[in-house]
């Protein structure tokens, strides 16, 4: 009780410092790095709108001297009651070129309490501090450029030319992918693993933060336990003995409170605490009111700016602005690896992914899935210039069509005749990079992204907005930042989308909505269903005889409902894994109404299944399971949309009954419950022979890492190997040992 105690006590103090502005990493205060200058990128591809035109930040803007212009009379009147910082940024607002001086009329009114007007100085001194480059008077003074271009419709992508981009498109099961996952899986234990959470549920119709959902209900497993569970099976069997493989994880202030009390109220799930960096934020960018990029206020606050999501292109400046990456090459990682919060699919297709980095020596690799020609999802291609320019980068649906007839491609965005597909895979925001050209950039831009503003006009004249606009950012314009050889060094790497992408991000009618249109719904239904049906794609790629249920509906979204499997990370977390606990596939029978959970280190040899099972092995314990056959009643998913269910069943529409179920469990002292065989103990000889990955064509993009990034490591930078057998019987380090230490909590 006291352990958990001071834990919570530690994390909840952080937590405070988060929301004051203070950075705290590993223990350690950290004051944000001094503006240097930016080499203005190229301009990003905007996303699907109309009329927006991105723009990379300016360097950094110093803030100007007041001019003679009379302040407001409410600030003249109230500037005593500012500090000096909050009087400066007051003046530079007021005045021109930032012209906001109706930020503080509601000053002069004398039923404004001076505590309001404090609130309005704290909120805008702690916008201007988040923005990366210039503050707020930055902030207007790009957003009056990119309002003036939108109006104008200048065209972001005057001057590229799109080719097909080089990359890798593999399917499970074949030579290919097990090439690349072979030499992938040496690269698993040098991963920093980077979650990009933000958002909240209400989307979806669930009060709470999107990763304290279940991602099924067999286990009834979040979303953010599976991540952690999954980076410790990857610490256990794939990294060097004593290394901890880090976690970041973005959050908002909306999921900040409820991140933090998920993680503290599992104990971590698991995790050390000291693996853990919360990075917050800010309150978001001031909301524009028009072509002048007037700060829109509140409308039920005058006293309150009008805030809006920066976008998720602020986790590469958080990471730069808190030591995160370079503290990650400190400690001899490699690789940086993005996710978002729903996908419980994100982890199959890494190791692969990262084998295609390594091979094609890759700075930046997406991954990607298929698309059909004009499909609503942004395209990856390769845009040059009559510079001799390039980057391989996404470009959205709306524009790539409109850009390939203007360059030579009458036909545009068009399916290829051989595969039916697009040659322009499509982007799911699953983003790999090396770690040490991924920090030198950070380094010489501060990870600011260009950004992009798009705002919905009233009338033809464009003077007039229907709502208030923002500038954005996204975390996939990476490339735009990428100079010289290292910009020629960004791929992709495309997986059936099956394996690999199922998103959980709306309500239940609008995912019927994009059902009946031929898209994927993305709710909470088909998420698990997804989870569940990658299992089976991978278990019959290798031979295993796996039933699908009969389609079935569940409050109007169609899903294949089974069978449930669920293979925790303990059991196997790659495909190449599923080989070694299933070293005879054709012996493996599963019906299309079972329900199958798989927990620890077991092998099956042989299993015919028509039912509900549950296998756990506890840690420290090994078993083999050989001629079981299990008959019984299962389990089943029955209509549930009461409004007295748990909000996790009602965006669903179905709750899991278990009728019945065979329990099994190893236990480490050697005994058995629910299983007469003897436990096999010692190392099963059925075992398939341990995989001895190997670097295939490695070569370093940068002979050695650039003088800045050197002296901000100052580490010894030796790149030599280790190779590594994977013997699933034999961990390197303890799975889920907890030690007394703290989580560190960063804004």
């Amino acid at each position: 009780m006291g352990k958990k105690s001071k834990r919570r006590s530690k994390t909840t103090m952080m937590s405070a410092a988060t929301t004051n502005g203070d950075a705290t990493a590993t223990n350690t205060s950290v004051t944000p790095p001094q503006p240097v200058a930016v080499p203005p990128p190229a301009p990003p591809v905007r996303p699907p709108q109309e009329n927006v035109t991105p723009k990379p930040y300016p360097a950094p803007i110093t803030v100007p001297a007041p001019t003679d212009a009379p302040l407001p009379v409410g600030l003249q009147a109230n500037m005593h009651i500012l500090t000096p910082a909050q009087q400066t940024l007051a003046k530079a607002l007021s005045s021109h070129p930032t012209n906001q001086p109706h930020l503080f009329s509601a000053w002069s009114d004398p039923n404004t309490p001076d505590s309001a007007k404090i609130s309005l100085i704290a909120q805008l001194e702690r916008m201007d501090k988040t923005y990366p480059t210039g503050g707020l008077v930055g902030y207007i003074k790009n957003a009056k450029d990119l309002l003036d271009k939108s109006r104008m419709g200048v065209n972001p992508l005057e001057g590229w030319k799109p080719e097909v981009p080089q990359g890798e498109n593999i399917q499970v099961g074949t030579k290919e992918f097990e090439k690349f996952e072979k030499i992938g899986m040496e690269e698993l234990g040098k991963c920093g693993f980077t979650l990009v959470a933000g958002g909240l549920g209400e989307r979806l119709g669930y009060g709470g933060i999107k990763l304290g959902l279940p991602t099924e209900l067999a286990t009834e497993t979040t979303y953010l336990q599976y991540y952690i569970e999954t980076i410790l099976a990857i610490q256990s069997r794939f990294a060097t003995p004593g290394m901890k493989l880090p976690l970041c994880i973005m959050v908002s202030n909306d999921t900040n409170a409820g991140t933090i009390e998920l993680l503290e109220s599992n104990d971590f799930f698991g995790m050390d605490t000291d693996q853990i960096t919360i990075v917050q934020q800010g309150d978001g960018v001031p909301a524009l009111q028009d072509n002048n990029a007037t700060i829109a206020m509140d409308p039920k606050d005058p006293c309150k700016i009008q805030a809006k999501p920066h976008g998720h292109g602020d986790i590469h400046a958080l990471l730069h602005s808190n030591h995160v990456a370079l503290d990650w090459c400190r400690k001899g990682l490699e690789w940086v690896i993005f996710f978002q919060d729903t996908n419980g699919l994100a982890f199959h297709t890494l190791a692969p992914a990262l084998g295609v980095s390594l091979t094609r020596d890759l700075v930046m690799n997406s991954i990607a899935v298929p698309r059909k020609g004009k499909q609503a999802v942004g395209g990856i291609a390769k845009l040059t210039n009559d510079n001799g320019e390039e980057r391989t980068i996404n470009v959205e649906y709306n524009q790539l069509d409109p850009l390939l007839r203007a360059s030579g491609f009458p036909d545009g965005d068009v399916n290829d005749l051989k595969t039916g597909l697009s040659p322009f895979p499509g982007n799911i925001n699953q983003l790999l990079f090396k770690l040490k050209p991924y920090a030198e950039a950070l380094l010489r831009t501060n990870g600011a992204m260009p950004e992009f503003v798009n705002p919905k006009y009233a009338d033809e004249a464009k003077t007039v907005f229907k709502k208030p606009t923002r500038l954005e950012c996204m975390m996939q314009d990476f490339p735009t930042i990428l100079s010289g050889e290292a910009a020629k060094h960004v791929g992709f790497t495309s997986f059936p989308a099956d394996l690999c992408f199922s998103p959980v991000k709306n309500a239940t009618a609008d995912g019927v909505n994009l059902q009946a249109k031929g898209t994927a719904p993305g709710v909470a239904a088909t998420g698990e269903a997804d989870q569940y049906g990658a299992v089976r794609k991978i278990m019959t790629s290798m031979g295993c005889i796996v039933e699908d249920a009969p389609e079935a509906t569940f409050s109007g979204i169609k899903i294949i409902p089974g069978p449930d499997i669920v293979t925790k990370p303990s059991f196997a977390i790659c495909p190449a894994e599923y080989t070694c606990r299933f070293p005879n596939p054709s012996k493996i029978q599963i019906s299309g109404r079972s329900s199958l959970v798989l927990s620890g280190n077991i092998i099956i040899e042989s299993l015919n299944l028509d039912g509900a099972l549950v296998v756990e092995c506890e840690e420290g314990a090994s078993a083999t399971i050989n001629n079981l056959v299990v008959r019984n009643k299962g389990w089943e998913k029955i209509t549930d949309e009461s409004s007295e269910a748990p909000e996790y069943i009602r965006i669903r529409g179905y709750k899991l009954n278990k009728v019945e179920t065979k329990n099994i469990i190893f236990k480490k002292d050697g005994s058995v419950e629910g299983y007469s065989p003897t436990p096999v103990v010692e190392k099963s000889e059925s075992v398939a022979a341990p995989l001895t990955p190997k670097r295939v064509g490695k070569g370093e993009l940068l002979a050695a890492a650039s003088p800045s990034l050197s002296q901000a490591l100052a580490l010894n930078t030796n790149d030599a190997a280790m190779s590594k057998n994977l013997d699933l019987n034999t961990p390197r380090t303890p799975e889920a040992t907890i030690k007394q230490s703290d989580c560190c909590i960063i804004s």
